[in-house]
């Protein structure tokens, strides 16, 4: 027995050998990359930074790495830290920008002496700063719970630039929080609409789907009820992996509300006009579009200005305040299903950051403008 179990533990090595060597040579070579290389790409990328080895990569000679919002060199930041990958893998895979974006999760945790195995840091306990919350507790404000210090498992959106089947671009956005992570592995996979083709046909060209998807942004911000809402009736939000529309809980009448609820469908969440506390959504920049399946991604600012801002008319006149007291900006990475010019899915990570913060890639006009880009075409 002892004999068979040790046969079955070296065909799996040898079966994850054999992946992890195909997804390499698919990465290698010359002409363009198309999906499968693509999103090669990142899973060669995450196994470096678990190596801890950039040496790994076929990076260009002035790649460019930031991690939330910071230029570091290549090698530093949650490349010290990280010790695995999760199993939810989310693409957003534009192969005519050479671009792909992914969200997933990561575990970081005090990283070895050589010849030592390594060791994660346990998730903290409930209760914890950084912990789920516990069941049956009230979901946690937008952005999920405190992150640890001590590392643990942690939520991750990032995008990859490939010029000639070099890495040139390297951007990532890490939520250091052992609840939000758990929530997104605990899915499995993906929702099938992100991975569903659109039919030819139907297909929206990329202008329009990156016009529909900043709609989204421009009727959150500073949001009146008044504006055009291009939800699908079945349209459905998840933010840190926990569900923030139509989540079957008893739904508040929005005329005597005064604070949208995760209750309510998107279009009566922007229509209620009780988001109007979200000061400016700015540095909007979509990086990835992909026709074939009707998505598109961003990295965008979400800043809440507090003060006056907190104090504004709901649709039906009523005054109404509501809000952080204090300004607060959360960097968010958003991406939606938008299937005949409607947004059908939603789905991001996002994180608390100092209030105004950039990206790392924009200009200082472009970091502060509230106007949508296509960065995909930079």
């Amino acid at each position: 027995m002892r004999r068979l179990a040790g046969f079955a533990g070296l065909g799996i090595l040898l079966c994850g050998g054999i992946v992890a060597i195909a997804q390499q040579n698919n990465t290698r070579g010359s002409g363009p990359c198309d999906r499968a290389c693509l999103e090669g790409f990142v899973d060669q990328y995450l196994d470096a930074v678990i190596a801890h080895d950039p040496k790994r990569l076929p990076l260009a000679p002035n790649a460019k790495f930031t991690e939330n919002g910071q230029r570091l060199n290549v090698g530093d930041g949650f490349w010290r830290s990280t010790l695995s990958k999760g199993n939810y893998k989310l693409f957003v895979t534009d192969v005519e920008a050479g671009q792909v974006a992914f969200i997933g999760t990561i575990t970081e945790g005090a990283t070895p002496r050589p010849g030592e195995a390594p060791s994660a840091t346990p998730p903290p306990a409930a209760g914890q700063r950084g912990a789920a919350p516990a069941p049956g507790a009230a979901a946690p404000p937008r952005g999920g719970g405190g992150s640890s210090t001590q590392g643990g498992p942690a939520a991750i959106a990032l995008r990859l630039k490939i010029v000639n089947r070099q890495i040139t671009e390297m951007e990532n956005l890490i939520v250091r929080n052992a609840g939000t992570a758990q929530n997104i592995e605990a899915a499995g996979s993906p929702n099938a609409l992100f991975t569903q083709a659109v039919p030819p046909a139907e297909r929206m060209s990329r202008a329009e789907l990156f016009r529909i998807s900043n709609m989204y942004f421009s009727g959150m911000q500073q949001n009146d009820g008044k504006g055009e809402y291009p939800f699908a009736d079945d349209c459905d939000r998840f933010e840190n992996g926990g569900r923030t529309t139509n989540n079957g809980r008893p739904k508040p009448d929005p005329k005597t509300a005064t604070m949208y609820d995760a209750s309510w469908t998107c279009m009566e969440q922007f229509k209620s006009g009780l988001i109007h506390f979200v000061t400016r959504i700015r540095d909007r920049r979509f990086i990835a579009i992909d026709p074939e399946r009707g998505l598109a991604f961003s990295f965008a600012f979400f800043d809440h200005s507090a003060g006056d801002t907190r104090f504004y008319q709901a649709p039906d006149g009523r005054n109404v305040s509501g809000g952080p007291t204090r300004p607060i900006t959360w960097e968010i990475a958003e991406m939606f299903k938008v299937e005949k010019g409607k947004i059908r899915r939603i789905e991001a990570i996002l994180q608390e950051s100092p209030y105004g913060m950039n990206s790392g890639w924009s200009s200082w006009d472009d970091g502060l403008s509230d106007k949508g880009r296509d960065a995909t075409r930079q």
